[in-house]
């Protein structure tokens, strides 16, 4: 007789599916709509938060109760007849795993928002821990693999704090922000979150995270719901974990410092190793505790000293502070984000090769704001909202989204490229707020070519393609642009950039800022 009955198996399966699957991947809605049939009630692709919530999801919750009903039968089962097969075996840890995260999914969740709270006894683990022993506690039963009680409360930990990081921070219900929050939870668990569990929790510190992305994406709040997604131990004879996150999240602005400032609080000096250290310091590295991250941000800015440096601690996790040839370990996690195009930087000569691929082994793209709404155009209104409550509260914020997409309509058009990115539809509604209306500032004559030309950042194919789209802007014939440069008109119309061309014509229509 099988461990499930045959009209149980197929339920059984998609649960162990979803005990596994990233919650963020569009997969995972199919495979409960696929479990639960018309009691599917999601309205949505992928989880994500909303301004204005909709009906609560109650599909998890629906999903732990199928979980839990084949979990006690398998198990009554196995108390009569232990005998089962290696493959049934596994499904009946999963079915288990997933019943017992459903059930303890929201004392944990209280101990995440209770800081306090997990730093002392975590009450729920005793029965937590008698829930699974009974589960696995049957004559004869040999799983095929190990299960620590306090391992598997650790880890059901972390998934609800990864979860509720990337949920609330990465906002937005277009596919590129839906495939940003996947993405984010792959870089704290991986692809495989079962080996993840049994044998990487305790190694991915080791793996750097970089996020790249244009400016005002969000790079920084990618890089807080990984760095406090981090897996803490439970101790099982205290009862408690063996350490929090409060305070273990550190950003450093690579941009915004003299490069002997930047080694100084990366590395920390010691007294008298330059001008102005007058005492010993402690560097972010350092301070930095093990279940800790640091944030390198900009780093494609960062200067070639410092960068051999860096590529130090990637290769050994040791450094010296300034002035000392005392051996430190860094025994974080390094997150590092940038805007720049290190490709185009190594080319030139200015970023390392050995430590952009130190620095690649996980990679996170941020989306534009541009993009997301050429996929989803009415997600403007419901991020605009999201920035509404962070400036003026719940209780106006609709009101005050109103007058925003007002002025965005009137004063931008929908075709507004957003070049600032979300961080430029906040200062929009801080306009709006103060003075009801957003004027962005024309972008410069050359599009950026005179600094680029000076600093030696842009290809003769790049600077032709940005002359020829120029002066078409200004002629709109092909012909006649091809004359003024003395080219082929066939050229001409090869190099010019229809980006481009949209951005020229949408600052020659926009009113400036003094207007």
């Amino acid at each position: 007789m099988p461990l499930f009955p045959a009209d149980e198996r197929r339920a059984v399966e998609s649960v162990a599916r979803l005990a596994a699957c990233n919650p963020f991947v569009p997969e995972f809605v199919e495979w409960e709509r696929s479990l639960l049939g018309s009691d599917h009630a999601s309205d949505g692709a992928v989880w994500n938060l909303r301004a204005q919530p909709a009906a609560e999801n109650r599909a998890p919750a629906m999903v732990g109760v199928i979980a839990e009903r084949a979990a006690r039968g398998a198990r009554e089962r196995l108390s009569k007849r232990p005998a089962a097969t290696r493959d049934e075996l596994i499904l009946y840890g999963q079915v288990v795993v997933y019943t017992l995260f459903q059930r303890y999914a929201e004392p944990l969740h209280q101990v995440d928002l209770d800081l306090a709270r997990g730093r002392g006894r975590v009450v729920c683990y005793r029965q937590f821990r008698r829930d699974l022993e009974h589960f696995l506690a049957v004559p004869g039963l040999l799983l095929p693999g190990r299960v620590d009680p306090a391992h598997l409360f650790a880890c059901f930990h972390q998934v609800r704090r990864a979860f509720r990081l990337i949920y609330r921070h990465i906002i937005g219900a277009s596919r590129p922000a839906a495939h940003l929050r996947a993405s984010v939870w792959q870089s704290i668990f991986t692809h495989d979150l079962w080996r993840y569990w049994r044998s990487l929790h305790d190694r991915m510190h080791d793996i750097t995270t970089l996020i790249t992305g244009p400016s005002g994406t969000g790079k920084e709040l990618v890089a807080r719901a990984i760095g406090l997604s981090r897996y803490v131990p439970f101790d099982p004879e205290r009862e408690s974990f063996t350490g929090t996150l409060e305070g273990a999240f550190h950003t450093l602005n690579v941009s915004a410092l003299s490069p002997t400032l930047i080694e100084s609080e990366l590395f920390g000096h010691r007294r008298g190793a330059f001008t102005g250290a007058v005492q010993d310091r402690v560097g972010w590295l350092e301070s930095c505790p093990a279940l800790g991250a640091v944030l390198l941000d900009e780093v494609g800015e960062i200067h070639a000293s410092i960068q051999v440096k860096l590529l130090r601690v990637l290769q050994t996790r040791e450094f010296q502070r300034i002035g000392e040839t005392t051996p430190r370990e860094f025994k974080g996690k390094l997150i590092a984000a940038t805007n720049r195009d290190l490709a185009a930087e190594m080319r030139a000569g200015r970023f390392r090769e050995d430590l952009y691929y130190r620095l690649c082994s996980d990679l996170v793209v941020t989306p534009s704001l541009r993009d997301q709404l050429r996929d989803a155009p009415d997600e403007l209104r419901n991020l605009a909202l999201f920035v509404c409550e962070r400036v003026v509260g719940a209780a106006g914020a609709a009101e005050l989204a109103d007058e925003v997409m007002a002025c965005i309509d009137r004063d931008l058009g929908p075709d507004y490229r957003w070049p600032g990115n979300v961080r430029e539809l906040e200062q929009c509604v801080r306009n709006v707020l103060v003075r009801k209306r957003y004027r962005p500032p024309a972008p410069a004559a050359d599009d950026g070519v005179a600094s680029a030309l000076q600093d030696g950042r842009i290809t003769a194919r790049e600077l032709l393609s940005r002359y020829c789209t120029t002066v078409y802007a200004r002629t709109g014939s092909y012909q006649e642009t091809a004359r003024r440069l003395a080219l082929d008109r066939r050229t001409v119309k090869q190099h010019v950039d229809p980006d481009l061309l949209e951005r020229l014509a949408a600052a020659a229509a926009t009113p400036s800022a003094s207007s």
